[in-house]
């Protein structure tokens, strides 16, 4: 895998850093209440577990699965939930968790999604802002970086589900993907 790196766009103890700044202004903003922490499957994982650890506040986590890229380098534009939640969210604090927000189109989706199922307050938090990719006009309300238009993997993010396990987040060799 690590050939297949061109460059660390971010390292591990930068993300580690930048998770608990996070951490912290979601504990502020939830003080008192009990969020519901939802992670989109499967990039998210990594960034959802160590920010629910980051955080004082108590949370109830549950994963969604949506796809909108299958084994492309590019999204479809069309977000499909693939694995719903188990819980409601009717009445609750929603807190969506995303690795990466590029197009906007899957965060307007489940913005959407989860209001019309009854969430009391929506909140996004994203690892990654990719705002040169942005096709809809959404912003996640934290972003822990923002990113160039560069393939990014690893810490989650994956390319046709390989690199996820890489502790760092590396830019992917353009022949990688391009193949």
């Amino acid at each position: 895998m690590e050939r297949d790196i061109e460059r660390v766009f971010l390292s591990e103890q930068r993300i580690r850093e930048r998770i608990g700044q996070a951490a912290a202004i979601l504990d502020e903003k939830f003080a008192g209440g009990n969020p519901l922490a939802v992670g989109v499957l499967k990039g998210s994982v990594m960034f959802l577990c160590d920010l629910v650890r980051a955080m004082k506040t108590p949370v109830q986590i549950e994963f969604i699965t949506v796809s909108s890229y299958g084994e492309r380098a590019q999204s479809s534009g069309v977000p499909k939930i693939v694995s719903d939640l188990s819980a409601s969210v009717a009445g609750r604090d929603v807190l969506l968790v995303e690795d990466i927000v590029d197009s906007g189109c899957t965060l307007k989706f489940l913005k959407e999604y989860f209001s019309g199922r009854g969430a009391r307050s929506f909140t996004s938090v994203t690892l990654l802002n990719k705002p040169a990719r942005r096709q809809v006009g959404i912003e996640a309300d934290y972003s822990c970086f923002e990113a160039e238009d560069e393939f990014l993997v690893g810490y989650g993010l994956d390319y046709a589900q390989r690199y996820r396990n890489l502790p760092y987040i590396g830019v992917l060799n353009r022949e990688v993907y391009e193949r």
